[in-house]
């Protein structure tokens, strides 16, 4: 099995100043292919850094994968790197050459002399065709047959050359014929260290399929992968694996792969033949956003009240003045008296509401800054709340507070659709 480093080179990507997105890219295409990837690096436009990056990737691994550092200006400096990790000689590639005056002429514009630079390749190299630029790529081979290969960092260039030129000879040179396949299990409202002990054992004892967490945005999700050789076969070692997860996380599971979270809500609310209304805060209608963005919303989504103002609060979801006087805006009271009000207001089974602080002023000790209150109206007697403090600036509360709120309607969704049956 093929194993390599991916290295991206760049001063401009170490200063931040070019977002590294062609690391991404090769490593899911390589994923897709069964090459196995050790590490990836980023090393600015030093020849003695990058060939001692090169040299000590060439210990570990049986290639490197690098993009970048192949222009004609004097900072370029790739294909000296290269050739002295793989103790080659620079020499003018003459079929280059002429692919790079022949795009030129093309283009109808002299060829600057230092684009000649771009045809001096490794000794003995194999070389990659760049028709979408004048920066050819080649894959460089050490003596004991371990490679760089190497492509511009333009990736309208890097792409079409990775799959048309590189994978293919990786294939053949490796004789790969398994692939890495992924299946993603989503949750919502489980901590990472909460899930990590429940799938502790897992991690540590499974090697085919491996198990691995991402947490994003206020949920984590579990990644399955397999490397096999068909997709029945990875499936059939993905499934049991996944559904014993799928029991250990519970209520906070709602979809795997593509699914969304707004999109598991709606359908668990078509099924169930409920309606759904909001009544939001200082989330602003962001969780409306999110529940009409998925497709067939309309069948379960009746619509929603902002009431950011507390004589909107009054006028349109009938929470009263005592209580706004009483508790303040920010209160259970108050967002109990929302979800009451947005259930009556719009005629639906099931309301959420959310109240809160975003900041970045308006913050006491006893209401700090990411303050919310939720509170989810289900039946005529039915009501939940919660409390929650989130960390960040006003995007970032406002975009936790919607998650949240979405996760405390899914799960009471989960848990209610799991109760047992009454006893009549």
């Amino acid at each position: 099995m093929a194993s390599v480093e991916i290295v991206t080179i760049g001063t401009e990507i170490l200063l931040g100043h070019l977002l590294d997105t062609n690391g991404g890219h090769i490593a899911r295409a390589l994923a897709d292919h069964g090459v196995d990837v050790y590490a990836k690096h980023s090393v600015g436009d030093n020849a003695d850094r990058l060939a001692l990056m090169l040299e000590g990737v060439l210990e570990r691994a049986d290639g490197a994968i690098a993009t970048g550092g192949l222009g004609p200006t004097v900072d370029d400096l790739t294909k000296d790197a290269v050739a002295r990790a793989v103790g080659r000689e620079l020499r003018l590639h003459e079929p280059s050459l002429r692919a790079i005056e022949e795009r030129f002429r093309s283009f109808g514009r002299p060829m600057a002399e230092n684009n000649r630079r771009q045809a001096y390749l490794p000794e003995g190299c194999i070389v990659m065709e760049n028709p979408h630029g004048t920066a050819p790529g080649f894959i460089a081979l050490r003596d004991d047959g371990k490679f760089i290969a190497c492509m511009p960092g333009v990736p309208r260039e890097m792409r079409p050359m990775l799959a048309e030129h590189l994978i293919p000879w990786l294939v053949e040179r490796f004789g790969l014929r398994e692939a890495i396949y992924t299946r993603t299990l989503h949750t919502v409202g489980i901590g990472e260290s909460d899930l990590d002990r429940r799938v502790e054992d897992l991690f540590r004892t499974l090697e085919n399929p491996k198990i691995a967490m991402l947490a994003h945005g206020g949920r984590v999700d579990v990644k399955v992968m397999a490397k096999a050789d068909s997709p029945e076969h990875a499936a059939a070692m993905i499934e049991p694996v996944a559904a014993e997860l799928r029991t250990r996380i519970g209520s906070g599971y709602y979809g795997d792969d593509e699914t969304t979270l707004p999109g598991a809500i709606v359908q668990a609310l078509v099924r169930r033949g409920l309606t759904l209304g909001l009544a939001e805060s200082c989330t602003g209608g962001a969780i409306a956003d999110e529940i009409v963005g998925t497709a067939g919303a309309s069948a379960a989504f009746r619509g929603a009240i902002v009431a950011y103002a507390d004589a909107v609060k009054t006028a349109l979801l009938d929470v009263p003045e005592t209580i706004l006087a009483s508790a303040g805006a920010v209160s259970e009271e108050t967002a109990v008296a929302m979800a009451r009000g947005a259930r009556r207001r719009l005629g639906v089974d099931v309301a959420l509401a959310t109240t809160g602080i975003a900041g970045p002023g308006g913050g006491t000790p006893e209401k700090p800054v990411g303050l919310v209150w939720f509170a989810l109206a289900l039946g005529d007697g039915e009501m939940e709340t919660r409390r929650l403090t989130f960390p960040g600036s006003r995007a970032d509360i406002r975009e936790r507070a919607t998650v949240a709120a979405l996760g405390l309607l899914w799960r009471r969704l989960e848990r209610q659709a799991q109760a047992p049956a009454a006893v009549p």
